[in-house]
């Protein structure tokens, strides 16, 4: 299973990427992006969710920061793990500027992922940067519909576990919301955070 979820997460960043890709010749930038630059593409964050600690929180409640927003789930073998320390990685190389960042993780698996099994899972990366989202059935799928994330429940085995084949591209919103960047499975540490870094010291 590890293997077709992570097939399933390449193919489906591939395409999006391919889709977006083919939108950004008409958008001018004194230097190219390193990233897939997603800047009028996308539309700008917007949710109502319940955070890690229970609360509920919206789109508004994060402005100010730079967000890394990823579509995962805390019983992923592979791709979240991965893609949380590369994140990791990514705010190391920011320095002092990781404190204008932060990370959404917002769970696929609604069901299993509570608050407090988000909250320990975030928190094992960066509990300072890093906040667990979760929500209701509909939320999750109108917001992953929202920034054309694909996800699907796998069938569950003797013992009733089961996992999620899901998108693995991270979004890069601005401190206004604004949808920004697409960081794919192909993008380095490196080529993130010089991209990150430029929209945190100049996000018009």
């Amino acid at each position: 299973m590890q293997g077709v979820a992570r097939r399933f997460a390449a193919a489906a960043s591939l395409i999006t990427l391919a889709a977006l890709a083919a939108l950004t010749g008409c958008t001018r930038h004194a230097e190219p992006w390193q990233l897939t630059d997603v800047t009028g593409h996308l539309p700008d964050l917007d949710f109502t969710l319940t955070d890690d600690t229970g609360r509920p929180v919206n789109a508004a409640s994060f402005k100010g920061r730079a967000s890394l927003v990823y579509f995962g789930y805390t019983h992923c073998p592979d791709v979240c793990p991965e893609t949380m320390g590369r994140l990791m990685q990514v705010l190391g190389k920011l320095g002092p500027d990781a404190q204008k960042v932060r990370i959404l993780f917002i769970t696929v698996d609604p069901a299993r992922d509570t608050p407090r099994a988000l909250h320990d899972y975030v928190g094992a990366f960066d509990a300072q940067r890093a906040e667990g989202l979760t929500g209701t059935d509909w939320q999750i799928e109108s917001l992953a519909k929202r920034y054309r994330v694909a996800y699907q429940m796998e069938k569950r085995d003797p013992n009733g576990n089961y996992e999620v084949t899901h998108s693995s591209a991270v979004y890069v919103f601005d401190s206004q919301g604004r949808a920004r960047l697409l960081v794919t499975d192909h993008d380095t540490p490196d080529a993130i955070a010089q991209d990150l870094r430029r929209i945190i010291d100049d996000p018009t």
